[in-house]
């Protein structure tokens, strides 16, 4: 037996149209840079935008399945590529300018980009890479810019208004297969290449569905979002789609994302909700803490999310009444896996637990924990193991990549280990990679980097395990110590000796200005491992 529902396709033309006339006054606000100057387009402007982008891109010959990637920041126009590209039928490649010119470049020939989408203020440092880039046939230049660098490399430059203007402000939208290819991000590559994930109209659907729900985001049209985490990451986080199947109004800092310049941006825009890693939400509390006159108050919620919120920050949004949502995901989860909302009942003293908690899995991601004997372990909220996961918008595969390695008979190998309590609460205690393995015991990396965060005089704490002739690997703690803050290292160590194990209690430290980080505002601890391993840290050894 069938059944009697209708089979409409899930696609991201759906969602444009939605939000385009359903919440066409919704709104994006994007920061100018000009102390409290913002500029503010409506959802249904951006589908005019979109609309003339795809007829433009469609002049240059753009046709179903070509990637057209982006150079840009968090902006307008960027919304409007997000959609314009998809719902033609093309493939959108948002490119992680925050990657290292090689990587970029191997990530555009990797997808065969044809055409790349650049803002005005990245222009001279992709026209660098240009040269390299293989498969680029034409360049759109979003803002007033010198197109003159551009002369001699064999490539079309276009000026994204002009070439938009001689467009029509509708479209004739394809009905295209709900799983086909919509849009592309690579993995940071930490480790080798980067690695390529292809998102189909019907997984963004679902994500912009699921992401949207009361337990997760809770977005309604009641919402303006601070968009800090980049539309170059994971296309950010699948917010600008969730958006618009809710109507959620948008908040684009574009390149202004320091702390002076940020704060500027939340005191005009008044966002209510925000998007981001941990680094950018410490670096906004110290500024506030510094400056007193700077207006954050209308920030009620802000997600943190790509690395673990630690209880620091989270205490110092609290002390701002703004409450503090941990996230967890990955590239290749598009990347909603868990959100962390204490349950229903939870007792007071459980709250901040669940608060640090990387969250209860999203419906309808499935989860399991792997032991190293390949045994599935029980959610019991102890038993330690790789976790796993499976689900509609979680990758089967990597882009023209054969890694057999990170699948598991249809289930995504995370890399990360960790817990999952009886209701579906996951805690990481590191990744796999980078859990401390001292004399036959493990030594979570995050669980110290927590604990020394903590400490008052410590801005961030990085913990990487370094070899040992005795126990094999012990670890090291790099520290940044606040601005006109002292501390010394013996302190923290008698610090950390309350919250842990004497056993776990590193025996090297460094005291650092800051720590290295990757594209997306993780800490980079192969950088730190290999500082040490070259004896380019300052390092205090105690007994």
């Amino acid at each position: 037996m069938t059944s009697t529902m209708m089979d409409v396709p899930l696609q991201v033309r759906r969602l444009l149209e939605h939000g385009a006339t359903i919440h066409g006054g919704s709104r994006v606000v994007t920061a100018t840079g000009t102390g409290s100057g913002t500029h503010e387009t409506t959802f249904a402007d951006i589908a005019r935008g979109a609309a003339r982008l795809a007829g433009a891109l469609a002049s240059l010959g753009v046709q179903a399945g070509d990637r057209v990637a982006t150079f840009m920041w968090n902006n307008h126009r960027h919304v409007e590529a997000y959609f314009a590209v998809p719902a033609m039928g093309a493939v959108l490649h948002p490119l992680n300018i925050r990657l290292f010119p090689e990587q970029i470049a191997f990530t555009a020939n990797h997808a065969a980009d044809r055409v790349v989408i650049v803002d005005n203020s990245l222009l001279p440092g992709f026209a660098k890479l240009l040269p390299s880039l293989k498969t680029v046939r034409h360049v759109i230049v979003a803002g007033a810019a010198d197109r003159g660098v551009l002369e001699g490399t064999g490539v079309g430059a276009h000026d994204y208004e002009t070439l938009l203007a001689a467009q029509p402000v509708t479209y004739d939208w394809p009905d295209v297969d709900e799983r086909a290819a919509a849009a592309m991000c690579y993995t940071s590559g930490t480790t080798g290449h980067p690695k390529g994930v292809v998102y189909s109209h019907r997984s963004i659907y679902l994500h912009a569905l699921a992401e949207a729900m009361p337990d997760v985001f809770d977005l309604s049209a009641r919402d303006l979002m601070l968009t800090v985490v980049p539309q170059f990451h994971v296309l950010a986080w699948g917010l600008p789609y969730a958006a618009f199947a809710t109507g959620t109004s948008l908040a684009m800092p574009d390149r202004f994302l320091m702390p002076e310049p940020l704060a500027a941006f939340v005191a005009a825009a008044r966002p209510n909700k925000g998007a981001g890693v941990p680094t950018v939400w410490v670096g906004l509390l110290q500024y506030v803490e510094a400056h007193p006159e700077a207006d954050i108050s209308s920030l009620t919620d802000l997600v943190v999310g790509g690395s673990a919120m630690s209880e620091a920050l989270m205490r110092g949004l609290d002390a701002r009444g703004i409450t503090g949502l941990h996230a967890w995901g990955m590239t290749e989860m598009s990347p909603l896996g868990t959100f962390s909302r204490p349950p229903a009942g939870a007792a007071e003293e459980d709250v901040d637990g669940y608060r640090l908690a990387q969250g209860r899995f999203a419906a309808p991601v499935e989860a399991r924990l792997v032991g190293p004997d390949d045994e599935v372990i029980d959610w019991d909220g102890e038993s330690v193991g790789e976790l796993e996961v499976r689900g509609p918008w979680i990758t089967g595969s990597y882009h023209l990549d054969d890694d057999e390695e990170r699948f598991d008979e249809g289930w995504l190998r995370t890399g990360d280990v960790g817990t999952i309590t009886p209701d579906g609460y996951l805690r990481l205690t590191d990744r796999a990679r980078d859990v401390i393995k001292s004399g036959g015991e493990w030594i979570s990396s995050v669980e110290l980097e927590g604990h020394l965060a903590a400490h008052p005089a410590v801005v961030e704490a990085a913990v990487v395990g370094v070899p040992d002739e005795k126990w094999g690997e012990r670890p090291l703690a790099t520290i940044v110590v606040k601005e006109g803050e002292q501390v010394d290292v013996a302190e923290l160590r008698d610090f950390l000796a309350t919250k842990v194990a004497k056993w776990q209690l590193p025996e090297r430290w460094a005291v650092v200005p800051e720590i290295p980080k990757t594209s997306v505002g993780k800490f980079d601890k192969k950088i730190i491992r290999a500082a040490y391993a070259q004896d380019d840290l300052n390092v205090t050894t105690l007994g």
